[in-house]
């Protein structure tokens, strides 16, 4: 049994622990970071959009982690099976006060060659922005609008075992419609909303020094119906509910625990491998098939960030709360392995 969280209130109570855990379809409990316990060091927040289609993609985040602050951008071909991300990185900067909720609320993050807006008023939210020397000394331009988003998202409450300043609040908002422009070297990358999705991943939180997390998301089409799915699983307490959800023309399905099946080689991950992914109660059933690994690894000793994020294309199928099967064929997507110690 999963616990569903339905009546509103604040997220943390007076002494700042967690008035609930488990998983809802909308942010029922109110973030605020002043009820937040634990140091603001190592106090977590971002923003992370990623729009794509079958072609080419955009990922953006702007992050306040506590002691570092990071910016980053992320421009991925799948036609030319290449991809470049810059970021920009900051120790101990001045916090800028993400907003409190993913609702609304706009966001501004620049240097002095970059600049990343988040505006939101609502009913619309405008990705705009560009960054000098992105990769041999060219420059990336962005102007993007996520429009129509579903009724329903998925959002989390994670404690952490033996840690009662610690938790995660975390939202999902899949298969955003997305129109827009990415200008970089002499390209134009163009967004239809017909085709085009975009996904938020929006977090607040105070983890653990050492995690491990998977992730996996996809926004489009599956047998002419809006259709898409967040499944992951890895830190934090998550007997309350896990976070694996389908969506269907707007609505969410509540699924159980789900299994990354990532093949191996030599003893390690071989992540451009076909990888598979089953649940415990026969619900969601894909084979993923690998198109490029966007792979990151950060070692400064004490803060190491080890990250594969891989696109590629779902197959199989998915079930409904109401026994409704949905085919699912080359659906874009991705999935992660994550290891932080920050």
């Amino acid at each position: 049994m999963q616990h569903r969280i339905t009546v509103p209130g604040p997220l943390h109570d007076d002494t700042g622990r967690l008035t609930d855990r488990g998983y809802a379809t909308d942010l029922a409990l109110l973030y605020d970071r002043s009820r937040v316990k634990a140091s603001r060091l190592r106090l977590k927040e971002w923003d992370y959009y990623y729009i794509g289609n079958d072609n080419f993609g955009l990922a953006l985040t702007v992050a306040d982690n506590g002691y570092m602050s990071m910016d980053s951008i992320s421009l991925l071909d799948f036609d030319r099976n290449e991809q470049h991300t810059y970021s920009r990185m900051r120790f101990f900067p001045r916090r800028r006060g993400l907003p409190l909720t993913s609702v609304r609320g706009d966001i501004h993050a620049q240097g002095k060659d970059y600049e990343i807006a988040f505006l939101n008023d609502g009913k619309r939210r405008q990705l705009y922005g560009h960054m000098d020397n992105f990769g041999k000394g060219k420059s990336i331009l962005f102007d993007l609008v996520l429009t129509d988003a579903p009724r329903d998202s998925m959002v989390i409450v994670t404690p952490f075992p033996d840690k009662p300043k610690a938790f995660y609040y975390n939202q999902k908002i899949n298969c955003m419609r997305a129109e827009g422009r990415v200008q970089y070297d002499g390209r134009d990358y163009l967004f239809s909303p017909a085709t085009a999705f975009g996904v938020l991943d929006w977090g607040r939180g105070v983890w653990t020094y050492d995690n491990t997390w998977y992730w996996g998301s996809a926004s489009g089409m599956a047998e002419g119906r809006r259709f898409g799915f967040n499944i992951g699983y890895g830190f934090g307490d998550t007997s309350a509910a896990s976070e694996n959800m389908l969506f269907c023309d707007g609505v969410a399905h509540k699924l159980s625990r789900v299994t990354f099946n990532i093949p191996m080689k030599e003893g390690k991950e071989d992540y451009l491998s076909p990888w598979t992914f089953t649940s415990d109660d026969g619900r969601f059933d894909m084979a993923f098939s690998p198109i490029l690994d966007r792979a990151a690894c950060i070692d400064l000793k004490l803060l190491i960030s080890d990250q594969h994020q891989v696109f590629g294309r779902f197959t199989g199928k998915a079930v409904l709360d109401d026994g409704t099967v949905i085919r699912v064929r080359d659906l874009t997507g991705f999935a992660e392995k994550v290891h932080n110690r920050w």
